[in-house]
């Protein structure tokens, strides 16, 4: 049986996630349509269908919950974390249109003026909007939930108690943001890597899937703490950050070596490890490792899905690409072009990377101290 949520639980989740005010008065569910570049797939219409069933429900009780829901549509933008269009698409009923040729270009509104009309969003995309909607949101009078590759099987992880997950986010923060350097040891079938993150000049953020202030965005679900390694911006004082970082793909283990918080080069042998080699030639910008990102929905009982969005809430990740979203140096302007925008995060856990063990994580402090925060990819007695 697939799972839904009906209305009342809907209701619950908003008012849990956004905590509305009379202010409030409309909440808007984006949704990216495909085009000839990007064709549909099962998953990304049924995400659609979920999208549309909720704006329903929750349309159909304005009157008890005091803000009306609308149904927002624009073109998808080929890839992750890439900057939205500039128009958008307010659903007006009847059926809801499954590609980009359908929209009507005479009935588009400029995207910051939507921004402007809807102070709560949810976007339920194919392609993550994360980076460019909390960047609108310092700008706009609104917040956004970004649901990016949100499926069905996920429904249970927005049920957990979030003042638990809130209150344990909280503590990594605080570590991160006084941590100077992580530093990790990974264990998989070609040996063991040993990985040296800089975290000076940076703070952490809390990921808790509660956003009751204006002026944010993150994942909904949520439940991860993370921060931006330095990235060498400070005149004389270059990044710190060096090692080898081992991400499987498929069968393969590919190894990047990295220097000053970059992989300038793939160690590995093979065709993923070529595959790698190449795109990190092609696009510098890809090799900035852009996230230390530490989840912690596992200890609800929440199992991986094959998802990002919910798969890195389930302990370490790593990302490469973009980072200016999370307060880092490497935006748009440094891809070669925009659809070639990423912030892509490697997951650490057995379901994802069953070759590749995170053996130990630990926090160091400028007082010589550390925290041993993970070991064999389970976090240590730090809550």
């Amino acid at each position: 049986m697939t799972e839904t949520l009906n209305a009342g639980e809907l209701i619950a989740l908003v008012a849990r996630v956004f905590v509305p005010t009379e202010e409030d008065v409309a909440l808007g569910v984006m949704i990216d349509l495909p085009d000839a570049r990007v064709p549909d797939d099962a998953a990304w219409r049924a995400r659609r269908e979920i999208a549309a069933e909720w704006v329903e429900l929750l349309d159909a009780k304005e009157e008890t919950i005091g803000y009306r829901t609308r149904l927002l549509m624009y073109p998808n933008v080929h890839t992750n974390n890439g900057d939205l269009p500039d128009r958008c698409w307010i659903h007006a009923g009847g059926p809801v249109p499954q590609s980009v040729a359908e929209l009507d270009p005479a009935v588009a509104r400029p995207m910051g003026k939507v921004f402007d009309r809807f102070p709560m969003l949810m976007a339920l995309t194919r392609f993550s909007s994360t980076a460019p909607l909390k960047l609108a949101a310092k700008k706009h009078a609104m917040r956004a939930a970004t649901m990016p590759g949100f499926s069905a099987d996920m429904i249970p992880a927005l049920r957990i108690d979030y003042t638990e997950v809130n209150r344990r986010v909280t503590l990594l923060k605080d570590l991160l943001d006084r941590a100077t350097g992580a530093d990790l040891v990974f264990r998989h079938p070609r040996g063991e890597d040993r990985l040296h993150l800089d975290l000076r000049h940076r703070t952490g953020h809390a990921s808790s899937g509660l956003l009751p202030q204006r002026g944010v965005a993150g994942n909904l679900p949520s439940g991860e703490a993370y921060i931006v390694p330095y990235e060498g911006e400070v005149a004389g004082d270059s990044s710190r950050s060096e090692g080898v970082l081992p991400v499987q793909f498929g069968a393969e283990v590919v190894c990047y070596e990295i220097v000053k918080n970059r992989a300038v080069r793939v160690l590995s042998a093979g065709p993923e490890s070529d595959r790698e080699a190449a795109l990190l030639a092609k696009e510098p910008a890809y090799a900035n490792l852009a996230e230390l990102g530490l989840g912690v929905l596992a200890a609800f009982g929440v199992r991986p899905v094959g998802a990002v969005l919910l798969d890195e809430k389930l302990g370490l990740h790593i990302a490469f690409g973009r980072s200016d979203h999370f307060g880092g140096e490497v935006g748009p302007s440094a891809f070669s072009s925009p659809d070639a925008v990423v912030h892509i995060d490697r997951v650490y856990v057995k379901e994802t990377q069953p070759d590749v063990m995170p053996v130990s994580v630990d926090l160091r402090f400028d007082d010589g101290s550390s925290v041993a925060l993970m070991r064999n990819g389970l976090f240590g007695p730090v809550f």
